[in-house]
């Protein structure tokens, strides 16, 4: 017994040692020295400081016993920075700073000799010298680098106030009370429910208000709320408590019944009344573990509100009230009719580029006609909300910084934005224009929102890949599970894939998958499939109605090869516009030109090696601002050398360059092959990666560019055949998708162009998704520059 009693005290002393963040609630009496510097209850608050930061990131400042002060960078480490930026709101810490990086503080320093392991609630339980004992100056005031994501129910405040406390609610749901609506997705209406230990509970609707409404509805997704028809819950209730004296009737008269029985059969026993075990039921529904909520309207999650919590294990303690009931608004996207569908409109002002799931993307606004980015600068959570919302989402779930969702071109449009949260639109929140200055394009604004929940993920899989990226599509089609057919298959359908799953983006699309496992390989329950890459599931996608593949072998099956992240190809617009010019070439420079089809078709008609043809030529410039290499498809094995030009093309198809009518009709053309994809300049921090030299790999880094010389050959369209008058120059980087990229739509470059037979002029060069709709048909209906001058 003595000795089992000495096994006790030493497991005590060595969890005092290990998890003291344990033991300060078990056992306070047997706690070493240095003690954890938890001495009182007092609330604490938190605050990131100093310059120059981001907003998750500064000098740490802890507020105690009504003064801030400052943490010693003695013994900090990483453990330490993750426990202050949980208590921060943010889900852990990228690194710490030592030595006043930013910036001395002032007052007090509170805390010194900080260990913790990493896995404490609060600062307070770690170990230290205790509060205000420190041998520090304000020179070793320690800082932390937060990563830029924040915890369900903080709001983006710097000032967090934190009281560790185990009743905080992080999950939340609507749960529909009729069982036809529980079927149909999204859920729109319902009882709202918050997890407790496992299981789901109720919160009392006394007191609730419509602001409490709107979080839950941001929070399920949906950008508005509506009035709840509460008579029929109460109706609901009444009819669900009817029955009770018939059941307990019935019950009682079940009850003889069993005692008869075991009167003439003692082994026989009387089996529980249905009804009985359905109001069993409906009384363990009835447990209110939150009390009272008192919302702003405001908060992106329902923990950001102060909330009541019932005490013990109560279950009746919503006197003359009843489970509180929400019904939200769905934004067009999520609209279950195709008349609220056109009665919704989301915001022609603002919108999301460069995401890979719905509801996320890098913010731009439009102003002036030309859409621009939002300079990262006090961005928060309340300003992404009133995106998300602006959008027909949901409340925001992060705001994002640094271009996480990729970089913007041409103006940065705001700065500093500040919103209250109730603002119908971005551009009516409190914000600074800036100058060159101010922000650059590595400082763009992102949002990721809130969604309705579709259950999209649930009729697609991938199956034989070597990793979870990747692999054979199957969907379901009914209750049938199957594989596609990949004729047809290409990057939009795969993007469409992708996304579906919840993967990102497509790096491949697969059309052969002969290498992957086919050892449970299914039948084809899909073919023919063509989508427009916007859609959310692949059973949106235009499909046949009945299954008709050539080649039906697993081998032909689709897949993909998906990623979080993904280039982004731009054209440098104003470059085009600045370098133009018209060269008439003679033919007999022309020879490896020709043999590359460079030329119009009309060349081969020509006098060869007399003559010449008249090239309109240009400089071209590429820039990757995606999140992802720009890398050819088909690896160096498969390049094809060109020995007229002595290169190797590794994209037979890289940009096309056509002249148009002012109608749209195609008068000349021309393309490039990749035969040289490098990085040419990059921006500052940005080392370049891919040199074409020496059957080098070929590439576009992110952050950097490729430039085409107008003095190259190809780089030009042959304009020999084409009249004087107006028309409209376009080019097109990748036209044909054969490398995936997060957004397309910027691919395109159109410049109005006018040709007098002689010289030529470009003016308005833009990217294909930088204009307002109406801007863009005003320049669909250039007449053409009178006076024949650069603009």
């Amino acid at each position: 017994m003595e000795q089992s009693q000495r096994r006790q005290h030493l497991v005590v002393l060595l969890l005092s040692i290990w998890f003291p963040s344990l033991l300060a609630q078990t056992t306070p009496s047997l706690r070493p020295s240095p003690t954890p510097t938890s001495q009182s209850p007092e609330r604490l608050k938190f605050r990131l400081a100093g310059h120059p930061r981001k907003h998750n990131e500064g000098r740490i400042e802890v507020f105690y016993k009504g003064e801030w002060g400052t943490i010693c960078d003695d013994d900090f480490s990483l453990a330490n920075a993750n426990v202050l930026c949980r208590q921060l709101g943010f889900v852990s810490a990228t690194g710490w700073a030592h030595s006043a990086k930013y910036g001395k503080g002032s007052g007090k320093i509170w805390l010194d000799n900080v260990q913790c392991s990493g896995s404490e609630r609060s600062i307070s339980v770690c170990k230290s010298r205790g509060w205000g004992n420190s041998d520090c100056t304000h020179d070793e005031d320690a800082g932390v680098i937060c990563k830029d994501e924040r915890l369900p129910g903080f709001v983006d405040s710097n000032v967090i106030e934190v009281q560790v406390d185990e009743r905080k609610v992080e999950e939340v749901r609507l749960r529909p009370v009729v069982t036809t609506a529980s079927r149909r997705l999204p859920v729109t209406e319902g009882v709202v429910e918050v997890k407790y230990k496992d299981s789901w509970v109720q919160v009392c609707d006394n007191g609730w208000t419509p602001k409490n409404s709107r979080v839950v509805c941001g929070m399920m997704g949906f950008p508005h709320e509506r009035k709840v028809n509460k008579n029929f819950y109460k109706n609901l209730r009444k009819r669900s408590a009817e029955p009770k004296a018939k059941v307990r009737v019935t019950a009682d008269r079940q009850d003889a019944k069993a005692k008869a029985i075991t009167k003439a059969s003692s082994k026989s026993k009387p089996a529980k009344p249905a009804a009985a075990k359905r109001l069993y039921a409906e009384r363990q529904k009835n447990y209110y573990f939150v009390h009272s909520v008192a919302c702003l309207g405001t908060e992106v999650h329902l923990a950001a509100c102060p909330l009541e919590f019932n005490q013990g294990n109560a279950t009746e303690t919503c006197a003359g009230g009843m489970p509180a009931a929400v019904s939200c608004v769905p934004g067009p996207e999520y609209a279950q009719n195709r008349a609220m569908k056109k009665k919704l409109k989301t915001s022609s002002t603002v919108r999301l580029k460069g995401g890979a799931r719905p509801g996320e993307g890098r913010v731009e606004v439009l102003k002036g006609s030309e859409w621009g980015t939002v300079c990262d600068d006090r961005w928060n959570l309340q300003a992404a909300s009133v995106v998300c919302r602006e959008m027909g989402y949901g409340s925001a779930k992060l705001a994002l910084t640094g271009a996480r969702m990729g970089q913007g071109i041409g103006p940065i449009h705001m700065n500093e934005v500040q919103c209250t949260g109730h603002e119908r639109s971005l551009l009516n929140c409190n914000f600074k224009n800036i100058t060159a200055e101010d922000c650059k394009h590595t400082e763009d604004a992102a949002v990721r929102c809130n969604v309705p929940y579709m259950g999209y993920e649930k009729t697609v899989r991938l199956v034989g890949g070597r990793a979870e990226y990747e692999g054979r599509v199957e969907v379901r089609v009914g209750q049938r599970w199957g594989s596609v057919c990949s004729e047809g298959w290409t990057t939009k359908e795969a993007m469409v894939a992708c996304r579906q799953l919840g993967l990102g983006f497509s790096m491949h699309a697969i059309t052969e998958t002969w290498y992957w496992d086919g050892s449970n390989v299914t039948d084809m329950v899909m073919s023919g499939v063509k989508c427009t890459g916007d859609e959310l599931s692949l059973s949106q996608c235009q499909h046949h109605k009945t299954v008709s593949c050539q080649k039906s072998g697993a081998r032909f099956s689709a897949g993909v090869i998906c990623s979080e992240t993904a280039s982004d190809l731009v054209l440098n617009a104003p470059l085009v516009q600045q370098s133009v010019y018209i060269e008439d070439r003679p033919l007999h420079m022309l020879y490896c030109a020709a043999e590359e089809n460079c030329l119009s078709s009309t060349a081969s008609k020509a006098n060869w090696p007399y003559g010449h043809r008249r090239l309109l030529r240009f400089s071209s410039e590429i820039h990757n601002i995606g999140r992802a290499d720009f890398r050819p498809k088909a690896g160096r094995h498969s390049w094809v050398w060109h020995a007229c030009h002595g290169h190797y093309h590794s994209m037979d198809i890289f940009t096309h360059y056509d002249l148009l009518s002012i109608n749209g009709t195609k008068v000349a053309e021309g393309h490039k092959a990749s035969f040289c994809l490098e990085d040419n300049e990059c921006q500052e921090g940005v080392s370049k990666r891919y040199e074409c030299a020496n059957f080098g790999e070929q590439g576009i880094t992110v952050g950097c560019r490729d430039l085409y010389r107008h003095d190259i050959d190809c780089q030009w369209i042959d304009i020999t055949d084409v009249k004087p008058g107006n028309y409209i120059l376009q080019i097109v980087i990748n036209p044909n998708y054969e490398v995936s990229e997060s957004d397309f739509t910027n691919n395109g470059m159109k410049c109005n162009c006018k040709y007098d037979g002689h010289r030529i002029w470009l003016h308005n060069c833009h990217t294909g998704d930088s204009f307002s709709e109406e801007a863009e048909r005003k320049f669909e209906k250039y007449p053409g520059q009178i006076n024949n001058q650069i603009s």
